[in-house]
């Protein structure tokens, strides 16, 4: 056991991951007087789970590995099977730390953030999960238009003090610079998440926002920590229209299933009914206000397609749930096939004439 684990998910990192470990190598162990942490107190490891990459990921760590900082081990693993949830659970899988900060590829954190967040978790011992205050760095300067959107892109900074998020706020942090107490994760959140994505063209997101709604959901509390800071790249494809269309379409689609996480069974059905009247009302609102608005408004165009998935969430999930049932049954109706193939096979083994060398006779070996 270890005091915190820094878990970085990638897919494709080669050329993003070198920035992130150089910020990790020079991080700083030193804090504030409520809580001061020295080397020789407190120990760390880093890990990078490779998530099923094409490049050269693996490469790169092992390249760091051979010149790494002697306080803390940097460690390689693999996980095969596609998907930002998947390389998740591998890293709370194999991380021996009491807490677990999230680093994806393209976060950079401050010197302090691992002193940062480990001393905040022993400050708030019912805290689950919190979240890094998390600013743009943008490849170009970014458009006007990403003030209003600019939260949907993993950018949160809300304000200089903590503060807990409340269940009734229905806000939470991203997953971007998130840490989580590994006890938490392990009593909430389910191995496989309904969230988990594969990409754009899944459909879904939020998969961050579903482990940490389970956290929350078990009584555990939600903070959000400005002490720990991080830097998001933002590439300039990122603020384009077509991305930001596309992001705005899989966070909509995927808003019912959190909101029913929410809920008790006897409450979803009435409360989906609500939730449906409330979001056409959102969208036909939108669309009288901005209906005179220029197509090339990307700000207009991601707040309607934000509310058009938001009420066809639904509708999207429950085919979607069928659609894996379907695939389920033939996966076992196929397993259940060769098993019933093996069995006959070793049936006809079995009732095969077999000849008596002494006698000469051919008998049955079963009768």
């Amino acid at each position: 056991m270890v005091d915190f684990t820094v878990a970085i998910p990638t897919y494709n990192g080669e050329t993003r991951l070198p920035e992130v470990l150089e910020r990790l190598r020079e991080a700083k162990l030193v804090l504030s007087n409520k809580l001061p942490l020295k080397k020789e107190n407190f120990s760390w490891e880093v890990i990078v789970v490779d998530n099923n990459s094409t490049d050269n990921t693996a490469q790169v760590v092992k390249n760091y590995q051979a010149n790494w900082r002697a306080d803390c081990p940097l460690k390689y693993y693999f996980e095969s099977e596609q998907g930002a949830a998947f390389a998740r659970q591998k890293a709370v899988d194999k991380a021996r730390g009491k807490f677990i900060g999230f680093l994806d590829d393209d976060n950079l954190p401050t010197p302090d953030w691992v002193a940062s967040a480990y001393a905040f978790g022993e400050i708030h011992p019912q805290a689950g999960a919190y979240g890094s205050r998390v600013q743009g760095d943008f490849e170009a300067s970014p458009p006007e238009y990403l003030k209003s959107i600019a939260c949907f892109l993993a950018i949160v900074d809300r304000g200089p003090l903590p503060h807990k998020y409340e269940p009734r706020q229905k806000l939470l942090p991203p997953g971007a610079g998130l840490v989580v107490r590994k006890q938490a994760w392990q009593q909430a959140v389910p191995r496989r998440l309904f969230l988990n994505h594969k990409g754009r063209d899944a459909g879904l997101a939020s998969e961050d926002l579903e482990v940490v709604l389970y956290i929350q959901q078990a009584g555990w509390e939600i903070w959000y920590n400005p002490q720990m800071q991080i830097y998001h790249k933002i590439p300039a494809w990122r603020c384009e229209k077509d991305y930001l269309i596309s992001l705005m379409r899989c966070i909509g689609l995927s808003r019912h299933h959190l909101r029913m996480l929410r809920l008790s069974s006897w409450q979803r059905p009435l409360v989906t009914l609500l939730h449906l009247l409330n979001d056409l009302r959102k969208l036909v609102q939108h669309w009288l206000k901005t209906r005179g608005a220029s197509g090339s408004d990307v700000a207009v165009a991601c707040k309607r397609q934000l509310l058009l998935s938001s009420l066809m969430s639904p509708c999207f999930l429950w085919k979607k749930r069928y659609f894996d049932w379907l695939s389920q049954q033939k996966h076992r109706q196929g397993i259940d096939c060769f098993q019933n193939s093996l069995l006959n096979q070793k049936s006809g083994l079995y009732n095969q004439p077999v000849i008596s060398l002494k006698s000469g006779r051919t008998e049955d070996k079963i009768n």
